[in-house]
């Protein structure tokens, strides 16, 4: 008897059923994840807020930052003739899971609203609100009049912040309540109340072979790990830094990593004595072991840097790691020498972030200069969340948060935001240069996602901006 108990339990898991021997129901989806700290597409700042909105909202279109080419979903098209007018065209009949119609006054209200709104999501929409004229002439159709030419226009867009919100929303403005009752355009809708344990999404429309129910389940990423393991979840959508490794053996064929949109900085006041030296911010990122971190405090959830643009938004891969990006501590020490900087302690803080200290250890350890982990006068974490898959996004944070100017970068930058979506990748990699090389911020790293699913799934892919994508999970 004492044999026959784990070769029970082996063949239950190999069949895809539950402890309790009950085979899932064929057309549902069973989804571990981390509990999203919000619903409201604006408002998101994390993976399972985002995998949500993807599967509850569909947004304009989908941007590719390799190609510059969006490909159209709740539009029709996007385009202008001059880049500063744009136009975008809907695709007709889309309505909201409440059954009232989807307009370009939806989205005009929407954005409008965003921009009034303390949200994530509301920087994106200011920027696209410096627009002379954003209008709905007619209810497919959006009207946007720019104030200069912007080829970064159908990036923008694709935003997933910058879903529409039906007008009775817009009109209560009781986000509280919204967020835990959401109403989209997207595949799915919410079933009931979101709560902290999860949710139900049901399918708004018949797709063969896919989940027409998706029970969400929120809590501790390594039980959830081993629940799919054991065949009791089918997919989970966070893996813990101590699962990392036998990710790789335990789900061969069946996991996923992706980019997220987020990037880390070391940030340089450049107004301080000290830091106003090139030679100075080149000895300290070079003092940096960024596989070091990622492999111990940040836990396997990152990828060390090898450019400035992650590659969330990076236009093209770059062919080899940037020197910024690379630990070097004879030569950071050398450049500090040669820069004869005091070795007196440095305050380096302004950020909650748990990698502040080990990061303050291991510089202090690496160049000989003490690193203090605490607010003051000198290095600074620079973290930033990225709403769209722009390069401009992160060069513009990365100049407004350090104040860093000089002959050529502004012209530059604007260059490459009014050069065609498609052919701006080589403009964008001449800002990027240039910002390695005056390095008034040292790149870190970017952040990645993971997920791992059961036989009895496939077809699961994911995407920097919207995570796993739900709605073409199949089932067999």
């Amino acid at each position: 008897m004492r044999l026959l108990a784990p070769l029970l339990a082996a063949a239950l898991v190999a069949a895809g059923c539950t402890e309790s021997g009950e085979s899932p129901a064929p057309d549902v989806l069973r989804v571990g994840l981390a509990a999203p700290a919000t619903l409201l597409p604006a408002d998101i700042r994390d993976q399972s807020g985002r995998m949500l909105a993807g599967a509850l909202w569909t947004p304009l279109g989908d941007y590719d930052p390799t190609t510059g080419k969006m490909t159209p979903r709740a539009a029709e098209s996007v385009t202008s003739p001059d880049r500063t007018t744009w136009t975008v065209k809907l695709k007709d009949g889309a309505k909201f899971h409440d059954g009232t119609p989807v307009t370009a006054q939806s989205y005009v209200d929407t954005w409008k609203t965003i921009g009034q709104e303390q949200w994530q999501a509301s920087r994106v929409v200011k920027e696209l609100l410096r627009a002379k004229e954003i209008t709905a002439p007619d209810p497919l159709t959006i009207r946007l009049v720019l104030d200069r030419p912007s080829g970064q226009t159908p990036a923008l867009l694709s935003s997933p912040a910058l879903v529409p919100l039906p007008a009775s929303a817009l009109a209560s403005r009781d986000w509280a309540g919204f967020a835990q009752r959401p109403v989209g355009n997207g595949p799915f809708r919410l079933d009931g109340a979101w709560q902290p344990s999860g949710g139900t999404l049901v399918r708004v429309a018949d797709a063969p072979g896919k989940a027409r129910v998706i029970e969400l389940k929120t809590g501790d990423a390594a039980a959830q790990y081993d629940e799919v393991k054991a065949g009791k979840l089918d997919l989970s959508t966070v893996v813990p830094g101590d699962r990392h490794e036998a990710m790789h053996a335990d789900f061969a064929q069946r996991h996923v990593m992706w980019a997220l949109p987020n990037v880390s900085y070391l940030g340089f006041p450049l107004t301080a004595a000290h830091f106003s030296d090139t030679t100075v911010r080149h000895g300290f990122a070079l003092g940096v072991d960024r596989a070091a971190l990622e492999a111990g405090v940040l836990g396997k959830q990152v990828d060390p840097a090898k450019s400035l643009l992650p590659p969330a938004v990076a236009p093209g891969e770059r062919s080899s790691t940037c020197r910024p990006c690379t630990f070097d501590a004879g030569a950071g020490k050398s450049l500090l020498t040669q820069a004869e900087f005091p070795a007196t302690p440095v305050h380096f803080g302004q950020s909650q972030a748990n990698w502040l200290r080990p990061l303050a250890d291991q510089v202090t350890k690496a160049v000989g200069v003490p690193l203090a982990p605490e607010p003051g006068q000198g290095p600074f974490a620079l973290d930033i969340g990225l709403m769209t898959p722009s390069p401009q996004e992160v060069l513009s944070e990365i100049a407004k948060t350090t104040g860093y100017a000089s002959d050529g970068f502004a012209d530059l930058l604007k260059s490459a935001e009014e050069t065609e979506s498609a052919d701006s990748g080589e403009v964008y990699r001449l800002v990027e240069n240039q910002l390695l090389r005056d390095l008034p911020v040292a790149p870190l790293w970017s952040g990645h996602g993971h997920a791992v699913w059961a036989e009895r799934a496939g077809d699961v892919t994911a995407t920097t901006f919207g995570g796993v994508d739900l709605s073409a999970v199949s089932l067999h």
